[in-house]
């Protein structure tokens, strides 16, 4: 690659890239995100490969492995351009009728288009597909578009044109303003603006400054960061180069989760490919400006998301938290100014500088602009990544791109802001998401992990879940949250085994306001997830404790299955597939479940056809006697 030492030599490169590429020339892109890889898109990208070869076409049609679209219940995605065309669900086994009818006869294969559920109609065109009509994709639009492993795609749409104006159109003060105007607020949690932290660093005597990108990504369910930086890395390195000059700092670090080994290959790539374009290291694009940066693989602890915690690991010690009365902005890795963002965030910063603050305060809230990434998990039709302007409601998030809560169940409660957020029920659906309304309605933003529940879930169970990842999770330094969250668990398995008593509720309000004294962000939002389910949902409480019953019939220890007599069909399904031979019956003989041998796991729930609903399940009430043997006969 040429080292291009000047701005005009970035342009003149561009330029040469954008002269090669033939926009009517037919493109095939297949994501190459470690979601579609694991359903087989590899398999799917050599197949398109060898069929190409087969019908001569290898210099006619280009190919190429992207990032993740977001549609990732529907994957492996194939993107066909020009035109637009989206097929879904592809496997191996489909590639040569594409080739045969797309790429040379110009035709749409028509049972790999999206289907409508509302209306029965096909689309062909991605930006017609309602999961993507609905959002407003400014981060991650060009996700499908890149080769997530090529710089010279990244050139080809304008990649570090931000990077050139800053360095020879501005001053520091002139990007750190242009920051300011944007009201950019962290997307990895709390929602800082993020001018502030690099305003304080900036202003810091000490010479020595680092900039770190936050990739430890942790939340269950939850891979914004993760899709970035695997999709589009050099929007991350530019943005994150943007800062280091802004602050005055001449070395950076990538903090990457060890679990993203696709994000690790692809973010060291991009920075040898910018290293060997002069876009990193020394006097970039002959600036004067030096700037290097490393890659950090974190050992998978959640709490080393936290900024100090991050730090103390970047410095090779055990990630703890410190005490913040001195802020990382001042004092961070090795006691030297450290600016830390996520992922997401840095990426933003090139779209600001190149398009303007005015650009980008034109969504979202008066608090809140921008856009901002969710994982879309849990019970909801369409599990993805959605890229939306603040100030969306939850219900459109959940109903028009997420498709609904499927197999005609009722929508309970969404879960926001990851282990230490909140759960909201469906009279707060139509919530204005933004960082300010969802902190009031007892959850938060987080980093944009986004679960949503069905009428089947016990929202005590789901507390004690978080609490019990978050019991796992904590370093253990300060008592508040050490002892505070087994504490929390213990009473919240109580609860959910039967053994509940009075008070129990009064004694998690009373834990959770003791842990407001923790060290760190982690214990002093942890008891989120139980305050909010208190709030919203106490009569569940209630049932678990007064009644001895989960209305949601989900906490093992508190149902029963029975099968009805009058229902079974004596099929055998349950009885062959109990594990515990805990199901009594035979030909023509109805069945019945001995209570003493079941062990509760539902397999004869899952597996009872349908049709004839036969096994039930109870809370809270005597199990139905078992049919005297001589009236078992169908």
């Amino acid at each position: 690659m040429t080292r291009l030492s000047s701005p005009e030599k970035l342009e003149c490169a561009r330029k040469e890239i954008v002269a090669k590429i033939d926009p009517s020339k037919p493109c095939i892109s297949v994501c190459a995100g470690a979601g579609c890889l694991a359903s087989g898109a590899a398999e799917v990208i050599a197949a398109f490969k060898t069929e190409l070869e087969f019908h001569g076409l290898t210099t006619e049609v280009n190919t190429r492995g992207t990032g993740c679209p977001g549609f990732c219940e529907r994957g492996p995605i194939v993107m066909i351009y020009p035109g637009e065309i989206c097929y879904l669900q592809v496997k191996p086994a489909d590639v040569p009728e594409i080739v045969s009818h797309t790429i040379k006869e110009k035709k749409v294969v028509e049972r790999l288009l999206y289907v409508n559920p509302a209306t029965g109609e096909k689309v062909t065109r991605e930006s017609e597909i309602p999961f993507y009509k609905n959002q407003q994709r400014n981060i991650l639009s060009e996700n499908i578009r890149l080769d997530s492993k090529s710089i010279d795609d990244y050139l080809a749409i304008g990649g570090y044109s931000a990077l050139s104006k800053v360095l020879f159109q501005m001053k520091p003060e002139d990007v750190m303003g242009e920051i300011k105007k944007s009201n950019l607020r962290g997307r990895g949690g709390g929602g800082f603006p993020a001018w502030r932290k690099w305003e304080e660093s900036r202003n810091a005597p000490d010479p020595i400054k680092y900039v770190i990108v936050n990739a430890d990504e942790g939340d269950p369910g939850a891979f914004m960061d993760r899709a970035l930086i695997e999709g589009n890395p050099h929007s991350i390195l530019e943005g994150l180069i943007i800062g280091a000059y802004a602050v005055g700092a001449h070395e950076g670090f990538i903090y990457v989760r060890q679990e993203y080994p696709l994000a690790v290959v692809n973010i060291n790539l991009a920075i040898r490919q910018a290293a060997e374009r002069g876009l990193v290291g020394k006097d970039i694009l002959g600036s004067g400006f030096d700037f290097t940066v490393k890659v950090h693989m974190g050992a998978g602890a959640f709490v080393c998301g936290e900024s100090s915690a991050l730090m103390t690991a970047l410095e090779g010690r055990a990630g703890e938290p410190r005490p913040k009365y001195i802020h990382t902005a001042v004092k961070g890795v090795w006691d030297h100014p450290s600016v830390l963002n996520n992922v997401e965030t840095w990426a933003n910063v090139p779209q600001i500088i190149n398009k303007g603050a005015d650009w980008f305060t034109q969504y979202g809230t008066e608090g809140s602009k921008g856009t901002k990434i969710f994982s879309l998990v849990g019970k909801i039709s369409n599990t993805g990544l959605v890229e939306v302007p603040m100030g969306v409601t939850l219900r459109e998030i959940i109903e028009k791109i997420g498709g609904g809560i499927p197999g005609g169940k009722k929508f309970k409660a969404v879960q926001t802001g990851g282990p230490s957020g909140g759960c909201i029920p469906e009279a707060q659906l139509d919530l204005v998401v933004d960082f300010d309304q969802l902190t009031k309605a007892g959850s938060m933003m987080g980093s944009g992990g986004m679960i949503v529940m069905d009428e089947d879930t016990c929202m005590v169970d789901i507390a004690r879940y978080f609490i019990d990842f978050l019991k796992d999770e904590s370093c253990g330094k300060c008592t508040p949250c050490r002892e505070g969250i087994r504490q929390m668990l213990r009473v919240l398995t109580n609860i959910t085994t039967g053994k509940g008593k009075e008070g129990d509720i009064e004694l998690l309000e009373e834990l959770a306001e003791s842990m407001g004294a923790a060290l760190c962000a982690l214990g002093k939002s942890a008891p989120n997830p139980v305050l909010s389910t208190i709030r919203y949902f106490r009569d569940e409480y209630e049932a678990h404790i007064r009644q001895q019953r989960c209305p949601a019939l989900a906490c093992k220890e508190m149902i029963a299955f029975h099968i009805d007599p009058a229902k079974c069909k004596a099929c055998g399904t349950c009885f062959k597939q109990c594990p515990a031979e805990a199901i009594e019956g035979g030909k023509k003989r109805i069945h019945v479940i001995d209570q003493e041998k079941c062990t509760k796991c539902g397999t004869c729930f899952d597996v009872c056809p349908k049709q004839f609903g036969a096994v039930g399940k109870i809370s809270g009430e005597p199990v139905p006697p078992p049919v005297p043997e001589e009236k078992r006969a169908l």
